[in-house]
């Protein structure tokens, strides 16, 4: 991947720096994890890394470890050939979202990312419902979220724009680009979007053409791609980790695996930017403690009544809601019962010593 530069080293990452940590360790990027193994990249080599066990256990939680995409220090041992991570360089974003099923806690998808693509397919799989539970992740992350829109050769040209129009009404702000990886159409203009020194990522169901498309930008089959289930339309999944990849000019890109689960915790500000019409509409209800459900008064119920608001978007919207909240309430009941239990072993372990 070249000098330490080529991997999104910038003036942001130089005012993060910890002077004295940079006298003695090296720094390097998190190219991939791969069940608790690293492969980081220190502008010179690129190495399997383990996280020194001080680093390890004094970690409070799944988000205070690296993950793809992270600068960490690392010492780099017997002729650049493996790598010991000693802690990660305070981040610019984080991209996360909840533990897929019923354990509660973060999992953690990639850091450092100046601007996430969510792939969604222009075809019939396309699901507003599902784009806009990415925008909320990238949303509160504080990340550049762009919508493109993959397989557009599938449907006529006027489909597309009628999609293309429906997410603009609700997101004006955001970048929406139709392309398709079969013909080729505006995979050019992705690819000259992307910026030397910054990094991006690739988000989507399994099926949506991301990996093709970091195939197509690269230039060369570089990674593994398999077809869209005929019997069910979902994409099988083929990338199973995530990988920091380096384009010609300089960009970074990460491509994710298929996500069937998009649970959200502790997400208030990306729901609020996500549906910035719903909470411009709060403002005018009659209570200021309106829970928009069916007080009287309420503004957002009468803009669903009179046609001015999606109903689907506004059920959404509550959904989400109540999901963050019921999430963070769990997470930080969890976060009490492990503090309790470290706390019991340590004063076992100190009236062992005695």
């Amino acid at each position: 991947m070249g000098k330490p530069e080529n991997s999104g080293h910038s003036r942001w990452l130089q005012s993060q720096l910890d002077a004295d940590k940079v006298a003695i360790h090296d720094i390097a990027r998190i190219v991939s994890v791969h069940k608790g193994r690293y492969v980081v990249n220190n502008g010179r080599v690129e190495v399997f890394a383990e996280l020194l066990g001080n680093f390890f256990y004094s970690a409070n939680s799944a988000v205070d470890l690296p993950t793809t995409g992270d600068w960490v220090y690392a010492d780099f041992y017997d002729d650049d050939t493996h790598a010991i991570i000693h802690g990660v360089i305070p981040r610019k974003t984080l991209l996360k979202r909840k533990t897929a099923g019923k354990l509660v806690d973060f999992q953690l998808i990639a850091a450092n990312i100046d601007v996430a693509f969510i792939l969604q397919s222009a075809d019939y799989n396309f699901n507003p419902r599902r784009l806009e539970r990415y925008l909320v992740m990238v949303n509160e992350s504080g990340i550049t979220p762009v919508i493109l829109l993959s397989k557009c050769d599938l449907i006529p040209q006027n489909e597309v724009e009628k999609i293309t129009e429906g997410i603009l009404a609700v997101a004006p702000q955001v970048t929406v680009r139709a392309f398709s990886n079969l013909s080729g159409e505006n995979v050019d203009v992705i690819k000259a979007s992307l910026l030397h020194g910054q990094t991006y990522c690739l988000l989507g169901s399994s099926g949506v053409g991301k990996t093709t498309l970091l195939n197509n930008l690269l230039g060369n089959a570089q990674f593994e791609t398999q077809s869209v289930s005929k019997k069910q339309s979902k994409g099988r999944h083929t990338t199973t980790s995530r990988e920091l990849t380096r384009l010609e000019n300089g960009a970074m890109l990460i491509d994710t695996p298929g996500m069937r689960e998009l649970g959200n915790m502790s997400v208030d500000a990306g729901i609020d930017e996500t549906f910035s019409e719903i909470l411009n509409l709060s403002r005018n209800c009659q209570f200021g403690n309106c829970s928009h459900i069916n007080e009287k008064g309420c503004a957002i119920l009468s803009a669903i009544a009179d046609g001015e608001l999606s109903a689907q978007r506004y059920k959404n919207y509550i959904k989400m809601k109540k999901e963050s909240a019921f999430n963070e309430m769990s997470y930080a009941d969890k976060r009490k019962k492990d503090k309790d239990f470290g706390k019991l072993i340590k004063s076992v372990i100190k009236s062992k010593k005695r």
